[in-house]
């Protein structure tokens, strides 16, 4: 119905909305006075006088007005009709402004280790590896499932560790985790329920990863560390110890690989005690001068558990990690999880586990690889040339260097660096409460800066380094 109010004067145009009458009408006089067409104190015509010129019942055009009236758009009085309710006008605003350049929250350059360069991450062939996986997998892959996740990953990580790490290893015995803290996590609380009472961990390391043991409430006394990795032949004299955290490929932050004498001494406490090695393979895949050094759980797999993740090697928002685990331990840990935090999420398992399986992750890993190295060298030249008295190590593996500065110097470097927009971390961060300071460096990250920042970050560094 659309009609003209010829009593009105005006040529103001009804298009009622909705199946009935009333309903209809009452919305096209809202919609007349929301868009100003109706202005506030203009009079309405009759009951009588709208539903002739609408050629609808009286009663119908009353009806519409009084719910109006009620709802606050119209007034009515005896004796001056039905009129558009006087509505404050809405507040002027100014246009909004052009939007201002984004200001910048963090340093201009970051060398902080720890980090891969997110910006290598495989878009196309994850994304390949994805549209493949999840138009394979069943239904039931999309409900709860094992929670020792699904067993397309836990099959093909077995094959791939046992090939590139030399892991013993069957998908029965893998559990995966949200990456290397949730797996640990969930080993302090097993260790915890075992009446263990002591984790040893490394004199240098992530901090975090101790408030975790401690959490479970671990006591966590530290190894002493020299060149040749973790002092394991003192953890004999730990008769308190029931279990040591170690990062035996390389370690962090000193990028030493633990020496064969010490890795068969852990596992020669580990057999005569009845401990356990909690194995950090971190960034174990990333080895330049010569074959990556073999996981410790290749000596004995009911000794050592065996922690990977994907983040360095991938991505760290993929959250996704694993666990190889002594069978005797694989029931405990299950019940750990327990119901809220039951497994990670299937669809990126099942990816991983094609994008293992296609070769791709191989593919990844070799081109990064190269990168890596080339950075590393990169850095190398870079100190020996405006820098020459800057010693480096633990440059053999991985994704950071150590740079030994004078006594006394590292904080001052980590200040003027932060004046220069360059973010660093040194040795001292990663002292464990208990280890002496005996020695000042910065932990230099080469991983996570982009291609494009690369050159900037690196000729930041040797502007502040002494």
């Amino acid at each position: 119905m659309t009609d003209s109010w010829a009593s009105f004067g005006a040529d103001l145009h009804l298009e009622p909305v909705g199946t009935g009458l009333r309903s209809g009408l009452m919305e096209a006089l809202r919609e007349a006075v929301r868009s100003g067409r109706l202005a506030p104190g203009t009079r309405l015509p009759s009951s009588r006088a709208l539903a002739a010129d609408l050629g609808i019942a009286r009663n119908t055009v009353a009806d519409a007005y009084g719910e109006l009236v009620a709802e606050g758009w119209l007034t009515a009085r005896q004796g001056s009709g039905t009129r558009v309710a006087q509505r404050s006008a809405p507040r002027r605003t100014r246009p909004p402004a052009a939007p201002a350049r984004p200001v910048r929250s963090g340093p201009a350059y970051t060398l902080k280790p720890g980090f891969p360069d997110v910006s290598a991450f495989p878009r196309t062939a994850w994304l390949r590896a994805a549209r493949k996986a999840l138009t394979a997998a069943p239904d039931e892959a999309f409900g709860y499932g094992d929670p020792r996740g699904r067993v397309e990953l836990r099959t093909a990580l077995a094959e791939y560790l046992a090939r590139a790490r030399g892991v013993h290893a069957d998908p029965e015995r893998i559990v995966i985790c949200s990456g290397f803290v949730h797996g640990l996590a969930l080993l302090g609380r097993v260790l915890r329920q075992r009446r263990v009472r002591e984790v040893a961990v490394e004199s240098y390391g992530l901090g975090f990863h101790t408030n975790l043991l401690t959490d479970a409430g671990l006591r966590t006394p530290c190894l002493p560390l020299d060149e040749r990795g973790s002092r394991t032949e003192e953890l004999a004299a730990m008769r308190a110890t029931g279990a040591v955290l170690l990062t035996p490929a390389h370690q962090f932050p000193t990028g030493v690989p633990l020496h064969p004498d010490r890795r068969a001494a852990a596992v020669d406490w580990a057999r005569a005690t009845g401990g356990l090695i909690l194995e950090d393979d971190y960034d174990g895949e990333f080895r330049y001068d010569r074959q990556p050094v073999g996981a410790l759980q290749g000596l004995d797999s009911e000794r050592v558990v065996h922690l990977g993740t994907a983040s360095k090697s991938l991505a760290p928002g993929l959250r996704l990690g694993w666990m190889v685990l002594p069978r005797s331990l694989v029931g405990e840990v299950v019940a750990a999880k327990g119901v809220s935090e039951w497994m990670s999420g299937s669809p990126d398992q099942l990816t991983l586990a094609e994008f293992i399986a296609s070769g791709a992750y191989d593919r990844h890993v070799r081109s990064m690889r190269l990168r890596y190295r080339r950075r590393r060298d990169q850095l190398v030249a870079a100190l020996a040339e405006r820098a020459p008295g800057i010693e480096v190590s633990g440059i053999a593996a991985g994704l950071h260097a150590v740079l030994e500065l004078p006594a006394g110097a590292e904080r001052s470097v980590i200040q003027a660096a932060a004046f220069q927009g360059l973010a660093l971390e040194g040795l001292a961060r990663y002292r464990h409460p208990d280890a002496p300071a005996t020695r000042d460096a910065l932990v230099i990250g080469y991983g996570s800066p982009s291609e494009s920042a690369w050159a900037g970050t690196l000729d930041a560094l040797c502007r502040v380094l002494p």
